[in-house]
């Protein structure tokens, strides 16, 4: 597996050319500043962001103004309603988002069955079409919730699938999964956003949005769900303000 970011052109570029990245945005810190990297890198960017019908609908908003932000040559936001599947706190509403605290042991309710490799798999249509080998996903395994498509022994799976499952890979023009956040934490996260100069508060992190007020359109991050607490925490330990609305703040100390 090659995670390391590299700032050299794509072998497979046309000459003269960038190269190509496709890149996950899901509107989430993590996946933001992964796309920043991958345009930090030299390439030239390609989105896509998946609405599967997850309750925390934010977040598409998010992403749309992340790749405007980022510059992308193309933005593609695809429905594929995991809804219809069931099995997740994210996509059905009769299943509670958790505010107990982080987990040490066991998946939580708001894993989404086989997400990461349903989003890779189209991913890889995706870059396959574009012209693109290298694909970028905001995966972490340090400060995660226990979600098994987390890990770098997916991910290496997933890219030897690649080369078997693709007219490019049978050719000898492999794809490159990069996972450029895999082994940081929150905080290493948090200043890596801060050191690229992107304003965090962009992006959306929470499982379970609060409205802002009485008939407010505007929603907050509940700052109780898994996901509020990981992010709080990573600010708070990066030693930098935390950006995002809070309607409770954060205990980061569970």
């Amino acid at each position: 597996m090659s995670n390391a970011i590299s700032t050299q052109p794509s072998e497979h570029a046309a000459p003269g050319q960038p190269s190509i990245a496709v890149i996950l945005i899901s509107g989430g810190l993590d996946s933001m500043v992964a796309a920043a990297l991958a345009r930090e890198a030299g390439h030239e960017l390609v989105a896509l962001t998946i609405d599967y019908n997850q309750r925390h609908r934010v977040e598409l908003e998010r992403a749309r103004a992340i790749a405007a932000m980022l510059g992308v040559k193309r933005h593609v936001v695809l429905p594929l309603d995991l809804s219809a599947f069931g099995g997740s706190a994210l996509t059905a509403t009769d299943i509670d988002v958790p505010k107990d605290g982080v987990q040490p042991d066991g998946i939580p309710v708001t894993y989404v069955p086989a997400r990461n490799a349903i989003f890779l798999a189209l991913t890889l249509g995706l870059a396959e079409t574009s012209g693109a080998h290298d694909i970028y996903i905001g995966v972490n395994a340090l400060d995660y919730s226990g979600y098994p498509d987390c890990r770098p022994e997916f991910i290496a799976a997933f890219e030897a699938m690649a080369t078997l499952a693709t007219r490019e890979g049978v050719e000898g023009r492999p794809f490159r999964i990069r996972t450029p956040l895999q082994h940081m934490s929150k905080a290493d996260i948090a200043r890596e956003a801060a050191r690229l100069g992107l304003d965090a508060g962009m992006s959306w992190s929470c499982y379970d949005p609060a409205p802002a007020g009485y008939m407010s359109p505007v929603l907050l991050h509940c700052g109780e769900c898994d996901s509020c607490r990981l992010r709080a925490r990573g600010f708070v330990e990066a030693g930098l303000p935390d950006p995002t609305g809070y309607a409770v703040t954060p205990d980061t100390s569970r």
